[in-house]
């Protein structure tokens, strides 16, 4: 419980009580025309939605699927508002407190062992790392490579035999704390890597002939909050200079086209991007360590939820990089061999016109680094449970997963130089 005395200790002390969501709803919403953008985005003014899909009012455009979260009492208003306007709307979730508590639906098997069917807070996450190493010192190291707003250490697991001159793929979870898949199958990842070393013959070559990266949470901080006080929170818990909003959305905090979009500058949004690039402690030690080992990391890969997609530079423009067809070829293949396992179905292509445009993001900054195969996936699912998959989907999740990201890798091992 170290870690989270801190956290345990103020909590106490100002008596807050973690945010409950009784009888909130989550609302599927797809606008037709400009009109009904604009009726929907003027909603977003007056009431307080918290857009889901897409993260902000900006982004939202007619014929797209727009998913937000809605206060209990302001339901009936918004509904009204629809009706009169003849929008069709679905409602996901109609209690996100019941949805929240049904999340935890698999029991733990044996008290004490680390369990990748459940969901693990971050105390549990630290044991596990050192765990790994000791497990397997020949294939797993730890590196401490900084510390986050709350003096939380970041750290990366280095998996793969010892040498420094080989090239390597960079892997991080969570850089949005409420997207709890995501750190699961960062842990499901190193698991499988180096349990099925010396049987499984793809594993075995990767792991002979590459080292992975892999940073199971980026915002440590904010999970850390998502499991104490708000399970729907997403940004880090910096402070923010004349504001008492808190937190910067770290996908937005990376020195690439930076300033570019409107909404990003206002500390109380979730997509917040801080008050310069790498502004936060934890974005800079990701952008840090990733320079120093420039020469190796072929590849970049981040994992989010949800939406079911696998995405490539660019998000800052719509231009398209110049080795698009061989982006587009990778996530295509990759697409379809996650789809093998339980026909889950996934689109792919670059973000300013597969999702929408974004700015200061880590898939960008890596890629105008000189990391030429960088990728997001959105993992499942489309919104039935959105950040609030079951523990029962973790499993399923983290397997289709490990084919694309095993076939990415062999990729790279063959076609990079």
């Amino acid at each position: 419980m170290r870690l989270l005395l801190p956290v345990a200790l103020l909590a106490t002390t100002l008596a807050i009580t973690p945010v409950r969501f009784d009888r909130e709803k989550v609302v599927r919403v797809k606008p037709q025309d400009e009109n009904q953008v604009s009726i929907l985005k003027d909603l977003a003014k007056t009431s307080e939605l918290d857009f889901w899909y897409p993260d902000a009012t900006d982004h939202v455009a007619a014929n797209m699927t727009v998913d937000f979260r809605v206060h209990g009492k302001e339901f009936q208003s918004i509904q009204s508002v629809l009706d009169q306007n003849k929008m069709h709307y679905e409602i996901l979730i109609h209690d996100l407190q019941e949805e929240i508590e049904k999340q935890f639906d698999v029991e733990e098997a044996i008290p004490g062992r680390h369990s990748y069917a459940k969901y693990n807070n971050w105390d549990k996450i630290v044991a596990w790392t050192e765990k790994m190493v000791d497990k397997h010192p020949e294939m797993v190291s730890r590196i401490k490579i900084g510390s986050t707003f709350e003096d939380n250490p970041l750290y990366v697991l280095k998996v793969g035999k010892e040498d420094g001159r080989r090239k390597a793929i960079f892997m991080d979870c969570g850089i949005h704390a409420q997207e709890w898949i995501s750190p699961a199958f960062c842990q499901w990842f190193v698991y499988q890597a180096t349990k099925s070393y010396g049987k499984n013959k793809i594993m075995t070559k990767l792991l002979d002939r590459m080292n992975f990266y892999v940073l199971p949470v980026f915002n440590v901080d904010g999970y850390i909050w998502s499991w104490t006080q708000n399970r729907m929170w997403k940004k880090n818990r910096s402070k923010n200079h004349n504001s008492k909003c808190i937190g910067t959305d770290l996908n937005r905090n990376f020195n690439v086209s930076w300033n570019s979009s409107p909404n990003t500058d206002d500390p109380c949004q979730d997509t917040y991007r801080g008050p310069a690039p790498e502004s936060e402690k934890e974005t800079k030690a990701v952008a840090d360590f990733i320079r120093s080992h420039l020469k190796s990391i072929r590849a970049y890969i981040s994992f989010h939820s949800y939406s079911q997609m696998l995405l490539f530079p660019y998000g800052y423009t719509l231009k398209l990089p110049p080795n698009h067809e061989d982006l587009a070829k990778v996530a295509r293949i990759g697409t379809d061999v996650l789809s093998t396992r339980y026909e889950t179905q996934y689109i792919y292509g670059p973000i300013a016109s597969t999702v929408y445009p974004t700015s200061g993001s880590s898939l960008d900054w890596a890629y105008d680094l000189g990391i030429k195969h960088t990728f997001a996936f959105e993992l499942r699912d489309k919104g039935r449970f959105g950040f609030l998959l079951p523990e029962s989907r973790i499993k399923s999740t983290c397997k289709e997963t490990m084919l694309a990201v095993k076939f990415i890798a062999k990729y790279i091992l063959k076609h990079t130089s």
